[in-house]
């Protein structure tokens, strides 16, 4: 999979593209698609309690602004389904460039289009922005425990367990137990 990528480290004219997927920098117009990712239960069962209006909505003009990799924000994308041209999801990274050039990746997608297949197209294409464009050297991913379909597609994507913490974060007022991802570039599988 080669993703057509546009633009340097700057967030501006981003644009990545695979063979079913477009992905775009967030803008005020996906405020529905944001706000209903954040409050469906199925997804955020293994990402955190859900939030108030107001915490989703700065949780959201938090993405907005320019980015580049020295940013201390996240790279949020929105997913678009080319034949569709309806957004699915969003993507993404945290970075977390100096001094050792990672960033975390994320994303979620609708519940009507996981199991296609959308979750590891998006996440090859946007690994491989943040290694050849923005020459990153190494991205991680944090996946509560419990979350298997996570946890296998990371690993189908050539990401590698470096660890578990325990007790690390709170879901429900339950404190449940981090797996820890890492992938170098040449990790990295189609």
């Amino acid at each position: 999979m080669n993703p057509v990528l546009a633009g340097d480290d700057m967030c501006e004219e981003l644009f990545i593209e695979t063979s079913r997927l477009i992905m775009k920098p967030i803008q005020l117009s996906d405020w529905l698609l944001f706000y209903q990712l954040e409050t469906d239960p199925g997804i955020q069962q293994y990402v955190a309690d859900l939030r108030d209006e107001q915490a989703i909505r700065d949780r959201f003009q938090s993405r907005l602004p320019a980015w580049n990799k020295n940013s201390k924000q996240w790279l949020c994308l929105v997913i678009t389904e080319k034949e569709s041209e309806l957004p699915i999801g969003v993507t993404g990274f945290y970075p977390e460039w100096h001094p050792y050039q990672q960033a975390e990746v994320g994303f979620m997608l609708l519940s009507e289009y996981q199991g296609k297949g959308y979750g590891k197209e998006n996440l090859i294409a946007v690994a491989e922005f943040a290694f050849q464009q923005c020459r990153f050297h190494k991205l991680k991913a944090t996946v509560t425990e419990g979350n298997v379909a996570c946890c296998e597609l990371l690993k189908r994507t050539g990401f590698k367990q470096e660890g578990r913490l325990r007790d690390n974060y709170r879901i429900a007022g339950q404190w449940q137990n981090d797996m820890l991802f890492g992938l170098l570039v040449n990790d990295l599988t189609s």
